[in-house]
Protein backbone atom coordinates (compact mmCIF):
# COMPACT_ATOMS: atom_id res chain seq x y z
CA UNK A 1 0.00 0.00 0.00
CA UNK A 2 1.42 3.52 -0.85
CA UNK A 3 1.19 5.79 1.57
CA UNK A 4 1.02 9.77 1.01
CA UNK A 5 4.13 11.40 0.59
CA UNK A 6 5.34 13.23 3.60
CA UNK A 7 5.65 17.48 3.42
CA UNK A 8 8.39 18.62 5.31
CA UNK A 9 7.37 22.05 6.64
CA UNK A 10 10.26 24.86 7.15
CA UNK A 11 11.24 25.55 10.94
CA UNK A 12 10.22 28.28 12.57
CA UNK A 13 13.91 30.06 12.14
CA UNK A 14 13.73 29.34 7.96
CA UNK A 15 10.42 31.24 8.04
CA UNK A 16 11.70 33.96 9.43
CA UNK A 17 14.59 34.85 6.74
CA UNK A 18 13.80 36.70 3.86
CA UNK A 19 14.78 35.09 0.59
CA UNK A 20 18.10 35.16 0.10
CA UNK A 21 19.09 38.01 -2.31
CA UNK A 22 21.70 36.68 -4.49
CA UNK A 23 19.99 32.90 -4.81
CA UNK A 24 16.88 35.12 -5.97
CA UNK A 25 18.82 37.18 -8.33
CA UNK A 26 20.98 33.62 -9.95
CA UNK A 27 17.58 31.92 -10.18
CA UNK A 28 15.90 34.84 -12.29
CA UNK A 29 19.48 35.25 -14.43
CA UNK A 30 19.23 31.21 -14.79
CA UNK A 31 15.75 31.40 -16.29
CA UNK A 32 17.02 33.90 -18.81
CA UNK A 33 20.00 32.51 -20.08
CA UNK A 34 17.79 29.57 -20.70
CA UNK A 35 15.83 31.15 -22.87
CA UNK A 36 19.31 32.11 -24.96
CA UNK A 37 18.93 35.84 -23.84
CA UNK A 38 22.98 37.33 -23.07
CA UNK A 39 22.96 38.08 -19.86
CA UNK A 40 25.33 40.77 -18.16
CA UNK A 41 25.67 39.95 -14.59
CA UNK A 42 26.91 43.16 -13.03
CA UNK A 43 25.52 41.42 -9.56
CA UNK A 44 26.86 39.25 -7.37
CA UNK A 45 30.37 40.03 -6.43
CA UNK A 46 32.49 37.03 -7.62
CA UNK A 47 35.93 38.32 -9.49
CA UNK A 48 36.15 37.12 -13.14
CA UNK A 49 39.90 37.28 -12.63
CA UNK A 50 41.65 34.10 -12.48
CA UNK A 51 43.40 32.66 -9.35
CA UNK A 52 46.89 33.80 -9.99
CA UNK A 53 49.13 31.42 -10.90
CA UNK A 54 51.12 31.13 -8.48
CA UNK A 55 48.31 30.44 -5.51
CA UNK A 56 46.88 28.04 -7.73
CA UNK A 57 50.04 25.87 -8.23
CA UNK A 58 50.93 25.77 -4.85
CA UNK A 59 47.55 23.56 -4.03
CA UNK A 60 48.65 21.39 -6.97
CA UNK A 61 51.63 20.68 -4.92
CA UNK A 62 50.52 20.48 -2.07
CA UNK A 63 47.26 18.35 -2.79
CA UNK A 64 49.86 15.51 -4.24
CA UNK A 65 51.05 15.32 -0.78
CA UNK A 66 48.99 12.19 1.41
CA UNK A 67 49.67 14.45 4.68
CA UNK A 68 47.20 16.62 3.47
CA UNK A 69 44.13 14.89 2.41
CA UNK A 70 43.27 13.86 6.25
CA UNK A 71 41.19 16.25 8.52
CA UNK A 72 42.52 19.00 8.99
CA UNK A 73 43.28 20.71 12.31
CA UNK A 74 40.36 22.43 13.77
CA UNK A 75 42.84 26.09 14.56
CA UNK A 76 44.30 25.56 11.58
CA UNK A 77 47.73 24.54 10.33
CA UNK A 78 50.77 26.41 12.26
CA UNK A 79 52.16 27.32 9.40
CA UNK A 80 48.74 29.65 7.86
CA UNK A 81 48.25 31.39 11.25
CA UNK A 82 51.75 32.44 11.48
CA UNK A 83 51.11 33.59 8.28
CA UNK A 84 47.98 35.72 9.21
CA UNK A 85 49.90 36.66 12.11
CA UNK A 86 52.87 38.17 9.90
CA UNK A 87 50.47 39.72 7.41
CA UNK A 88 48.50 41.45 10.17
CA UNK A 89 51.46 43.18 11.84
CA UNK A 90 53.11 44.20 8.52
CA UNK A 91 49.70 45.59 7.32
CA UNK A 92 48.54 47.43 10.34
CA UNK A 93 51.42 47.21 12.74
CA UNK A 94 49.21 45.17 15.34
CA UNK A 95 50.73 41.74 17.17
CA UNK A 96 49.04 38.59 17.18
CA UNK A 97 49.11 35.54 19.33
CA UNK A 98 48.97 32.83 16.35
CA UNK A 99 47.77 30.18 18.16
CA UNK A 100 45.13 32.19 20.45
CA UNK A 101 43.70 35.39 18.73
CA UNK A 102 43.96 33.60 15.02
CA UNK A 103 41.31 31.28 13.68
CA UNK A 104 41.06 30.37 10.13
CA UNK A 105 37.68 29.84 8.84
CA UNK A 106 35.90 28.60 5.58
CA UNK A 107 35.28 31.73 4.10
CA UNK A 108 34.66 34.73 6.38
CA UNK A 109 30.76 34.20 5.47
CA UNK A 110 31.08 31.03 7.58
CA UNK A 111 32.72 32.67 10.43
CA UNK A 112 29.93 35.48 10.32
CA UNK A 113 27.42 32.64 10.35
CA UNK A 114 28.35 30.86 13.51
CA UNK A 115 29.43 33.58 15.66
CA UNK A 116 26.28 34.47 16.99
CA UNK A 117 25.91 30.62 17.99
CA UNK A 118 28.94 31.44 20.09
CA UNK A 119 28.05 34.54 21.56
CA UNK A 120 24.26 35.13 21.26
CA UNK A 121 22.43 33.36 23.58
CA UNK A 122 18.19 33.49 22.61
CA UNK A 123 16.74 36.97 22.89
CA UNK A 124 19.46 38.60 23.47
CA UNK A 125 20.16 41.80 20.77
CA UNK A 126 22.64 41.98 18.11
CA UNK A 127 23.03 45.31 16.30
CA UNK A 128 22.77 45.02 12.54
CA UNK A 129 23.58 47.37 10.14
CA UNK A 130 20.93 48.20 7.40
CA UNK A 131 21.67 48.40 4.15
CA UNK A 132 24.25 45.47 5.20
CA UNK A 133 25.13 41.99 4.05
CA UNK A 134 22.56 39.73 4.96
CA UNK A 135 24.47 36.71 6.65
CA UNK A 136 24.51 39.16 9.72
CA UNK A 137 20.58 39.07 9.79
CA UNK A 138 19.94 35.47 9.37
CA UNK A 139 23.20 34.11 11.59
CA UNK A 140 21.09 36.33 14.22
CA UNK A 141 17.61 34.44 13.68
CA UNK A 142 19.29 31.62 13.42
CA UNK A 143 21.16 31.48 17.04
CA UNK A 144 18.03 32.92 18.47
CA UNK A 145 19.07 36.42 18.80
CA UNK A 146 16.81 38.99 17.55
CA UNK A 147 18.28 41.32 15.16
CA UNK A 148 18.27 44.98 15.73
CA UNK A 149 18.60 47.59 12.81
CA UNK A 150 21.15 50.30 12.62
CA UNK A 151 20.67 52.48 9.76
CA UNK A 152 23.22 53.04 7.33
CA UNK A 153 22.01 56.88 5.82
CA UNK A 154 23.91 59.29 3.31
CA UNK A 155 23.43 61.76 5.68
CA UNK A 156 25.61 60.71 8.33
CA UNK A 157 28.19 59.04 5.60
CA UNK A 158 27.06 55.58 5.68
CA UNK A 159 28.15 54.81 9.59
CA UNK A 160 25.44 53.81 12.27
CA UNK A 161 24.47 56.74 14.70
CA UNK A 162 25.89 54.80 17.59
CA UNK A 163 23.69 57.54 19.72
CA UNK A 164 19.94 56.68 18.46
CA UNK A 165 20.12 53.15 19.74
CA UNK A 166 17.67 53.36 22.42
CA UNK A 167 18.94 52.32 26.06
CA UNK A 168 16.30 49.30 26.56
CA UNK A 169 18.08 47.63 23.23
CA UNK A 170 20.89 48.28 24.37
CA UNK A 171 20.46 46.84 28.07
CA UNK A 172 19.90 43.45 25.89
CA UNK A 173 22.47 43.51 23.21
CA UNK A 174 25.09 41.47 23.25
CA UNK A 175 27.16 41.85 19.73
CA UNK A 176 27.18 44.74 16.85
CA UNK A 177 28.33 43.95 13.56
CA UNK A 178 30.40 46.27 11.82
CA UNK A 179 31.46 46.09 8.17
CA UNK A 180 33.87 48.71 6.55
CA UNK A 181 34.86 49.14 4.01
CA UNK A 182 31.30 48.70 3.39
CA UNK A 183 29.44 46.01 1.32
CA UNK A 184 27.20 47.61 -0.52
CA UNK A 185 27.99 51.57 0.07
CA UNK A 186 31.56 51.03 -0.24
CA UNK A 187 32.31 53.49 2.27
CA UNK A 188 35.45 53.54 4.28
CA UNK A 189 35.22 54.03 8.05
CA UNK A 190 37.76 56.11 9.95
CA UNK A 191 39.81 55.56 13.02
CA UNK A 192 38.04 57.64 14.87
CA UNK A 193 35.00 55.54 14.04
CA UNK A 194 36.43 52.91 15.11
CA UNK A 195 37.72 54.92 18.26
CA UNK A 196 33.78 55.61 18.91
CA UNK A 197 32.59 52.33 18.89
CA UNK A 198 35.51 50.92 20.54
CA UNK A 199 34.63 53.41 23.36
CA UNK A 200 30.57 52.19 23.09
CA UNK A 201 31.34 49.19 23.11
CA UNK A 202 33.25 49.22 26.50
CA UNK A 203 30.48 51.14 28.11
CA UNK A 204 27.54 48.96 27.00
CA UNK A 205 29.86 45.44 27.25
CA UNK A 206 29.22 44.92 23.54
CA UNK A 207 30.83 42.22 21.34
CA UNK A 208 31.84 44.23 17.81
CA UNK A 209 31.99 41.96 14.82
CA UNK A 210 34.06 43.52 12.30
CA UNK A 211 33.63 42.12 8.70
CA UNK A 212 36.80 43.17 7.19
CA UNK A 213 36.44 41.22 3.74
CA UNK A 214 37.35 43.88 1.55
CA UNK A 215 40.30 45.50 3.59
CA UNK A 216 43.08 45.37 1.01
CA UNK A 217 40.19 46.75 -1.77
CA UNK A 218 40.65 50.46 -1.88
CA UNK A 219 42.37 53.24 -4.22
CA UNK A 220 44.01 56.15 -4.95
CA UNK A 221 46.43 54.92 -2.09
CA UNK A 222 43.20 55.32 0.73
CA UNK A 223 44.41 52.51 3.24
CA UNK A 224 41.43 50.80 5.32
CA UNK A 225 42.19 50.72 8.60
CA UNK A 226 41.85 47.75 11.21
CA UNK A 227 39.53 48.15 14.85
CA UNK A 228 42.18 46.48 16.41
CA UNK A 229 44.49 49.28 15.89
CA UNK A 230 42.41 51.37 18.28
CA UNK A 231 43.29 50.76 22.22
CA UNK A 232 41.66 48.36 23.90
CA UNK A 233 39.79 46.67 20.72
CA UNK A 234 40.98 43.50 21.88
CA UNK A 235 39.26 43.25 24.58
CA UNK A 236 35.83 44.06 23.11
CA UNK A 237 36.41 42.70 19.51
CA UNK A 238 36.89 40.20 16.75
CA UNK A 239 37.59 41.00 13.16
CA UNK A 240 36.94 38.76 10.15
CA UNK A 241 39.00 38.73 6.56
CA UNK A 242 38.37 36.72 3.69
CA UNK A 243 41.17 35.90 0.94
CA UNK A 244 38.26 35.44 -1.85
CA UNK A 245 38.19 39.22 -3.11
CA UNK A 246 41.51 40.31 -2.49
CA UNK A 247 43.23 37.24 -4.58
CA UNK A 248 40.32 35.88 -6.62
CA UNK A 249 39.43 33.16 -4.03
CA UNK A 250 36.00 33.17 -3.95
CA UNK A 251 35.38 29.60 -4.83
CA UNK A 252 38.39 28.25 -2.69
CA UNK A 253 36.13 29.30 0.59
CA UNK A 254 39.36 30.27 3.00
CA UNK A 255 38.99 33.42 5.41
CA UNK A 256 40.26 34.35 9.28
CA UNK A 257 39.17 35.68 11.95
CA UNK A 258 41.70 37.35 14.72
CA UNK A 259 41.27 39.49 17.91
CA UNK A 260 39.70 38.55 21.09
CA UNK A 261 41.06 34.93 22.57
CA UNK A 262 37.89 34.18 24.81
CA UNK A 263 35.52 34.47 21.65
CA UNK A 264 37.61 32.94 19.13
CA UNK A 265 37.86 29.99 21.58
CA UNK A 266 34.21 29.80 21.58
CA UNK A 267 33.63 30.26 17.66
CA UNK A 268 36.41 27.27 17.47
CA UNK A 269 34.62 25.55 19.60
CA UNK A 270 31.10 26.19 17.45
CA UNK A 271 33.23 25.48 14.63
CA UNK A 272 34.70 21.90 15.91
CA UNK A 273 31.16 20.49 16.47
CA UNK A 274 30.48 21.65 13.01
CA UNK A 275 33.19 21.41 10.49
CA UNK A 276 36.43 19.35 10.14
CA UNK A 277 38.87 22.34 9.46
CA UNK A 278 39.89 23.43 5.96
CA UNK A 279 41.67 21.32 2.77
CA UNK A 280 45.46 21.46 4.24
CA UNK A 281 46.55 21.72 0.94
CA UNK A 282 44.08 25.18 0.56
CA UNK A 283 45.72 26.51 3.84
CA UNK A 284 49.07 26.46 2.19
CA UNK A 285 47.58 28.02 -0.89
CA UNK A 286 46.32 30.65 1.40
CA UNK A 287 49.54 30.95 3.32
CA UNK A 288 51.33 31.89 -0.17
CA UNK A 289 48.98 33.98 -0.96
CA UNK A 290 49.66 36.16 1.91
CA UNK A 291 53.45 35.72 1.48
CA UNK A 292 53.52 36.48 -1.94
CA UNK A 293 50.60 38.46 -3.04
CA UNK A 294 50.99 41.82 -2.76
CA UNK A 295 51.62 42.71 -6.62
CA UNK A 296 48.91 40.22 -7.74
CA UNK A 297 46.72 42.60 -5.40
CA UNK A 298 48.02 45.69 -7.03
CA UNK A 299 47.22 44.79 -10.69
CA UNK A 300 43.59 43.54 -9.30
CA UNK A 301 42.90 46.81 -7.84
CA UNK A 302 44.23 48.91 -11.19
CA UNK A 303 41.91 47.06 -13.24
CA UNK A 304 38.98 47.19 -10.80
CA UNK A 305 39.67 50.95 -10.49
CA UNK A 306 39.67 51.22 -14.94
CA UNK A 307 36.32 49.22 -14.83
CA UNK A 308 35.15 52.05 -11.89
CA UNK A 309 35.96 54.83 -14.05
CA UNK A 310 34.86 53.86 -17.31
CA UNK A 311 31.12 52.66 -15.51
CA UNK A 312 30.86 56.19 -13.54
CA UNK A 313 31.79 58.04 -16.33
CA UNK A 314 29.35 56.03 -18.32
CA UNK A 315 26.34 57.07 -16.65
CA UNK A 316 27.56 60.51 -15.44
CA UNK A 317 27.38 60.77 -19.62
CA UNK A 318 23.72 59.86 -19.18
CA UNK A 319 22.91 62.36 -16.82
CA UNK A 320 22.82 59.84 -13.41
CA UNK A 321 24.51 61.78 -10.11
CA UNK A 322 26.89 58.69 -9.07
CA UNK A 323 29.80 59.21 -7.14
CA UNK A 324 33.31 57.00 -7.99
CA UNK A 325 33.78 54.67 -4.58
CA UNK A 326 37.41 54.79 -2.97
CA UNK A 327 36.59 50.95 -1.96
CA UNK A 328 35.29 47.47 -2.86
CA UNK A 329 34.34 46.85 -6.65
CA UNK A 330 30.58 48.16 -5.89
CA UNK A 331 29.36 51.18 -7.15
CA UNK A 332 25.97 52.08 -4.94
CA UNK A 333 24.15 54.07 -7.20
CA UNK A 334 20.63 56.31 -6.32
CA UNK A 335 17.19 55.20 -7.98
CA UNK A 336 15.96 57.52 -10.52
CA UNK A 337 12.82 59.12 -9.05
CA UNK A 338 9.42 57.00 -9.96
CA UNK A 339 10.53 53.35 -9.32
CA UNK A 340 11.87 51.14 -6.26
CA UNK A 341 15.07 49.75 -6.39
CA UNK A 342 13.15 46.52 -6.87
CA UNK A 343 11.12 47.58 -10.17
CA UNK A 344 14.22 49.14 -11.96
CA UNK A 345 16.29 45.89 -11.23
CA UNK A 346 13.17 44.12 -12.58
CA UNK A 347 13.35 46.26 -15.67
CA UNK A 348 16.61 46.01 -16.41
CA UNK A 349 17.08 42.64 -16.40
CA UNK A 350 13.48 41.36 -18.52
CA UNK A 351 14.10 43.93 -20.86
CA UNK A 352 18.06 44.87 -21.00
CA UNK A 353 19.21 41.59 -19.94
CA UNK A 354 21.46 43.43 -17.48
CA UNK A 355 21.90 41.62 -13.95
CA UNK A 356 21.96 44.74 -10.72
CA UNK A 357 21.05 44.05 -7.47
CA UNK A 358 18.59 46.47 -5.67
CA UNK A 359 19.59 47.95 -2.68
CA UNK A 360 16.38 46.66 -0.69
CA UNK A 361 17.67 43.23 -0.83
CA UNK A 362 20.29 44.56 2.14
CA UNK A 363 17.62 45.60 4.03
CA UNK A 364 15.06 48.54 4.07
CA UNK A 365 17.48 51.02 3.86
CA UNK A 366 18.90 49.93 1.39
CA UNK A 367 15.69 51.16 -0.83
CA UNK A 368 16.47 53.67 -2.77
CA UNK A 369 19.93 52.71 -4.00
CA UNK A 370 21.29 49.24 -6.61
CA UNK A 371 24.44 48.07 -6.36
CA UNK A 372 26.37 47.42 -9.72
CA UNK A 373 29.08 44.77 -9.27
CA UNK A 374 32.60 45.12 -11.20
CA UNK A 375 33.33 41.94 -11.63
CA UNK A 376 33.06 41.79 -15.21
CA UNK A 377 35.22 42.51 -18.17
CA UNK A 378 35.34 46.55 -19.34
CA UNK A 379 33.65 45.19 -23.14
CA UNK A 380 30.95 43.83 -21.14
CA UNK A 381 30.55 47.01 -18.66
CA UNK A 382 30.71 48.90 -22.25
CA UNK A 383 27.61 46.50 -23.57
CA UNK A 384 26.12 47.03 -20.50
CA UNK A 385 25.98 50.95 -21.03
CA UNK A 386 25.39 50.77 -24.90
CA UNK A 387 21.88 48.89 -23.52
CA UNK A 388 21.43 51.41 -20.78
CA UNK A 389 22.09 54.15 -23.44
CA UNK A 390 19.94 53.21 -26.22
CA UNK A 391 16.52 52.26 -23.82
CA UNK A 392 17.48 55.55 -22.07
CA UNK A 393 14.41 57.49 -23.84
CA UNK A 394 12.39 55.04 -23.76
CA UNK A 395 12.59 55.25 -19.77
CA UNK A 396 10.52 58.69 -18.92
CA UNK A 397 11.48 58.12 -15.17
CA UNK A 398 14.87 57.35 -16.01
Amino acid sequence: MIKQPITFEPTERLRKLPPYLFAEIDRKKRELIAKGKDVIDLGVGDPDIPTPDFIVKALQEAATHPRNHRYALDQGMPEFRQAIRAWFQHRFNVKLDPDKEVLPLIGSKEGIGHLPLAVLDPGRVCLVPDPGYPVYRSGTLFAGGIPYTMPLLEKNGYLPDLKMIPADVLKNTKLMFLNYPNNPTSTVATKAFFQEAVEFAHKYQILIAHDAAYSEMTYEGLKSPSILEIPGAKEIAVELFSLSKTYNMTGWRIGFAVGNAQVLALLGKVKSNLDSGIFQAIQIAGTKALQEGQKALEQNLKIYQERRDLLVQGFRDLGWKIEAPKATFYVWIPVPAGYTSSELALKFLEELNIVVTPGNGFGPNGEGYFRISLTMAESRIMEALDRIKKSHSHYSKI
